[in-house]
């Protein structure tokens, strides 16, 4: 963990730090707030004025920079800056990349990114009155698009080469996480150790992998005005399956206040898969996506756990963390009505 403290984003030695990061002739921050959300790292919004340089103006900008404490997936800022920058290069809706500061003996590595004005809350955007049917083929699109980034770029080279079945490797590490709690509380998992039996026993015929977000869901979608506007946490983002972004985005613990619409509590699969096929050339069905789903709410059970973890370790004494490792048993009751009482 790095333990340089943030510092203050308004006093006038950062001013000029970010000058040169904007590429301006002076920086003035005039104000300074964190945002919601962001539970594995922290985002300011700073309100600036820049004189000279391409970000001239008084604008608003987002300071993306680490918490205390993190899960041991999630890439580092200058990685995740370089997936926006891939990601906004290949036409995906994300937040204007702007720069990436490494930081020094004071401060953390920090990443520089456009604001972008919208709603992210799960349960205010599940809760709007109206037909989302469009707004999801869009979401679809956007995630076509995300998956046809090439990855044969020397800024993505930290991915590494594709393994030879993704996924497989990713439930191993699923596996790794569960004995790394059991170790720590003596507590064991029965449901989540049957549902990775279930998933190994039932594991599906690799696609071509792909850059996938790995959080493509509701919750980190930017909606303004019904539109999309953009992606954000490319933290979890590396090669994989695409039907795992698939499936994540329609996992039932990411249907907030409407768990009865199955395309992120928004409206129907049909939808955000007519999207996503009409831009990515393939013919998926919402057949196809079960055995993703149990992915996927499998997988945000294994990061209640780690995010628990990160409490108990005392790493960050935060509610938030600690009431996330209580949603367990309401997660696994759902894995046992996914998976049934045979392997088939």
């Amino acid at each position: 963990m790095d333990d340089r403290a943030a510092g203050s984003w308004t006093d006038a030695a950062f001013g000029a730090h970010l000058a040169k990061l904007l590429e301006a002739s002076r920086v003035r921050v005039v104000g300074s707030r964190r945002l919601t959300g962001g539970a594995i790292q922290h985002n300011d919004r700073l309100d600036v004025e820049v004189d000279g340089g391409p970000w001239a103006g008084t604008r608003a900008i987002v300071v993306r920079s680490d918490a205390a404490s993190r899960v041991a997936a999630s890439r580092t800022r200058a990685q995740e800056f370089a997936l926006l920058r891939a990601a906004s290069a290949g036409g995906v809706r994300v937040p204007p990349p702007i720069a990436f500061d490494a930081g020094d003996v004071d401060r953390a590595p920090f990443m520089l990114m456009g604001f972008v004005a919208g709603e992210a809350s799960g349960h205010r955007l599940t809760k709007q009155a109206g037909d989302h049917a469009g707004l999801l083929r869009t979401i679809g699109a956007n995630l076509a698009r995300l998956h046809a980034v090439p990855l044969a770029q020397p800024s993505l080279s930290f991915l590494g080469a594709p393994a030879d079945d993704p996924t497989r490797e990713l439930i191993a590490s699923y596996r790794e996480s569960v004995t790394t709690w059991r170790a720590r509380t003596d507590d064991a998992r029965p449901v989540i150790e049957w549902t990775l039996r279930w998933l190994e026993a039932h594991l599906p015929a690799p696609a071509p992998p792909v850059l996938v977000h790995r959080d493509y869901r509701v919750g980190n979608l930017l909606v303004d005005g019904g539109e999309l506007a953009a992606t954000l946490d490319w933290e979890f983002a590396g090669v994989g399956d695409p039907r795992e972004d698939l499936g994540w985005f329609a996992a039932p613990c990411w249907r907030f206040a409407r768990p009865d619409r199955e395309a992120g509590g928004l409206g129907e699969l049909d939808d955000l898969l007519d999207g996503y096929n009409a831009a990515a050339g393939t013919r998926y069905a919402a057949r196809d996506l079960a055995y993703w789903q149990v992915l996927g709410q499998l997988r945000w059970a294994v990061v209640a756990l780690q995010q628990a973890l990160r409490f108990l370790d005392g790493g960050e004494r935060s509610l938030e963390l600690a009431l996330t490792g209580r949603l367990l048993p309401a997660l696994e009751w759902r894995l046992l009505a996914m998976t049934g009482d045979t392997f088939g």
